[in-house]
């Protein structure tokens, strides 16, 4: 467990770095939204794309990843019945606060140290990156633009570089289409400056702001961290009781929807202007509370 805990303090030391040039930087006032503008439309799809091209779609067919949807999409709905009476914008970057997991950078060194076997959280950053995200982009597309009809809806996905990024690395998973290095190259080293960007940004919207201020965005934020913490854990518990599986698959679920709320949903967020302090505040939470919710999963496996 104390190896996994590396993972937060690499996301600690980041945020921290741009919390300070936030402070003491002297830096411009849109440093933030352009750094995440950047993210959005360059380093992350680049990221997506390298990812989604080598990956296994067949991954997303096991009876513990239909756990892992199930806890989520449970989450995601109950946030959006607490919040029904928001706008639309706020209603998703809650509901993607309350469920969407940091599998990548946290999940991984946690599924390694923790579960003693990192690929078991690949099938969840295949459900995210091939079927949460596109949806959720579209949504937040059609939420913060106000066109509703049929055509925009259908075109919404591919105005998102991240939508559009996912979808042509999967085409390349699938048909296994050779690519030359040329250009893969590039792109992955690009892809490589997206989490470090997001961090920063992350932190430098930390920077003179207070973390659950007084305002109509600390009940949802409070939810999310809440379903996100403890809530999602629970749900995939019972859920792989009644789905019967072993008792190692039903640790590592537990433990894989204890993960805290991922940066990208700080991305999303900032990317639509849609509840940015919501989408700021949950991340922060949920990464301090699973902490010790993940070691209490931790010592409760090894004494039963």
């Amino acid at each position: 467990m104390i190896s996994a805990l590396s993972g937060f303090a690499v996301i600690a030391v980041i945020v921290l770095i741009g919390w300070l040039a936030g402070r003491w930087g002297r830096l411009p006032a849109e440093t933030v939204p352009v750094a995440g503008r950047l993210a959005y439309t360059v380093l992350s799809p680049c990221l997506l794309f390298t990812s989604a091209s080598a990956s296994n779609p067949r991954a997303l067919f096991s009876e513990p990843l239909v756990v892992s949807a199930l806890a989520a999409f449970l989450c995601f709905a109950a946030h959006a019945l607490i919040t029904r009476h928001r706008d639309p914008g706020t209603r998703i970057v809650g509901a993607l606060a309350a469920g969407y997991t940091n599998a990548g950078y946290i999940g991984i060194p946690i599924a390694a140290y923790v579960l003693h076997d990192a690929a078991l959280v690949v099938p969840i950053i295949m459900l995210q990156l091939l079927i949460i995200t596109p949806i959720a982009l579209t949504l937040l597309q059609l939420a913060t633009t106000g066109d509703t009809s049929w055509r925009t809806s259908l075109t919404a996905p591919l105005r998102s570089p991240l939508s559009v990024a996912v979808v042509l690395g999967v085409v390349v998973a699938v048909t296994n289409l050779p690519l030359p290095s040329v250009l893969t190259d590039p792109m992955a080293a690009i892809g490589q400056a997206a989490v470090p960007v997001v961090l920063i940004a992350f932190g430098l919207s930390l920077s003179g702001a207070r973390v659950l201020a007084p305002g109509p965005d600390r009940t949802p934020t409070l939810a999310a961290v809440a379903l996100k913490t403890a809530l999602m854990p629970l749900f995939a518990y019972v859920l792989a009781l009644v789905l019967r599986l072993s008792p190692s698959e039903t640790y590592a679920v537990t433990v894989l929807a204890a993960l805290p709320t991922a940066q990208n949903v700080f991305l999303y967020a900032q990317s639509f202007t849609a509840a940015t302090t919501l989408a700021r505040d949950a991340v922060f939470l949920s990464s301090l509370l699973c902490i010790p919710v993940l070691l209490a999963l931790t010592i409760a496996n090894s004494l039963g």
